[in-house]
């Protein structure tokens, strides 16, 4: 198939090498057009994933305009705060029969929908997949197995995705949760950074598994009432995501959180950084999500005043620890 990778970061890049290694013609969109020259050059990112070579079915260009030539799947493989910006560029290039698939995490800030929400305001008449699960890119390059979710409203359009993404060592599960796949793969960030400050402070491992093991409950807990279904969250896009982003080194958002408890500032974190911590953009879109839905998302607020507030990090976790006692499964 021809298919057509907008961002290359680390796992948009990943994600085209997949896609060649499986026989199919790639076309690696770059918006940078410093970084489009070096990878053009040298057939390498040399920015985001270092030392692995691009293969020869991979075409890399600066022009958006030519993913109409590559337009049998399209992959939208851009950070969330600028993923509308990507599809509204996108939207004149993209065939109504094109299967179109994001593989962001995230929520918009403003409007705090879900990336293939986005894409179904742009491409009504496209089917729609999301792409979720526990992808440390730099592992998958060096093709260490890994796992993920395909997730679609259309049985058809996951199951496409799923052939065209699966190998020896990259196994593609489908799931038709799309809500669950994506606010796991989303919000999942906003609890990394907490686990992050958990590693910066050094408050231990039982710390650590509390802390995801009640992320998780929060998440879920959102989730549901968003219409999603329990069982996912206990899945790849859920559980799996987020233990593998709380403990890599590779992690972000778990380099950010981990800062944070070091007793950096959030600015000086994020200056020094080149890639994108979804979870900082991400963590006042769920908070406010929550607070519409009337959801108790007690380390989700926790973490925003971290963040926004600069509140004592000491106090907030003193806080947390000494709420009103409850049953665990409320």
């Amino acid at each position: 198939m021809r298919i057509s990778v907008l961002g290359a970061g680390n796992w948009g890049t990943t994600l085209s090498i997949i896609c060649a290694n499986n026989r199919n013609e790639v076309l690696l969109w770059e918006y940078d057009k410093e970084n489009y020259k070096v990878i053009k050059k040298y057939k390498e990112n040399k920015k985001y994933l270092p030392g692995i070579k691009l293969p020869g079915s991979i075409t890399v260009t600066s022009n958006i305009a030519e993913i109409a030539q590559y337009s049998d799947i399209i992959l939208f493989v851009v950070p969330s705060k600028h993923f509308r910006e990507t599809a509204e560029l996108a939207k004149a290039f993209i065939k109504k029969n094109s299967i179109i698939a994001s593989a962001a995490k995230g929520l918009e800030h403003k409007t705090h929908k879900r990336m293939s929400e986005i894409l179904y305001e742009y491409f009504p008449n496209n089917k729609i997949v999301s792409l979720s699960g526990p992808t440390i890119a730099n592992e998958i390059a060096h093709k260490k197995p890994a796992a993920i979710v395909s997730a679609s409203k259309d049985t058809r359009a996951s199951e496409t995705v799923q052939k065209i993404l699966s190998n020896e060592y990259f196994r593609v599960y489908r799931n038709d949760d799309i809500i669950g796949v994506e606010l796991g793969g989303a919000i999942k960030n906003v609890i990394v950074l907490a686990a992050g400050i958990i590693d910066g402070m050094g408050l231990g491992d039982n710390s650590k598994a509390a802390l995801i093991t009640r992320g998780l409950a929060e998440i879920t807990r959102l989730g549901i009432k968003m219409g999603a279904r329990r069982e996912t969250f206990s899945g790849l896009s859920g559980l799996g995501d987020l233990f593998v982003t709380s403990t890599s080194k590779y992690s972000r958002n778990r380099h950010v959180g981990e800062k944070l408890g070091e007793g950096m500032r959030l600015k000086d974190i994020l200056s020094s950084m080149f890639m994108v911590a979804e979870g900082v953009e991400t963590a006042s879109a769920a908070l406010e999500l929550s607070k519409s839905l009337n959801v108790n998302m007690p380390i989700t607020e926790a973490v925003n005043r971290i963040l926004f507030n600069e509140s004592d990090i000491k106090l907030v976790i003193s806080e947390l620890m000494n709420r009103s006692l409850k049953d665990e499964i409320s």
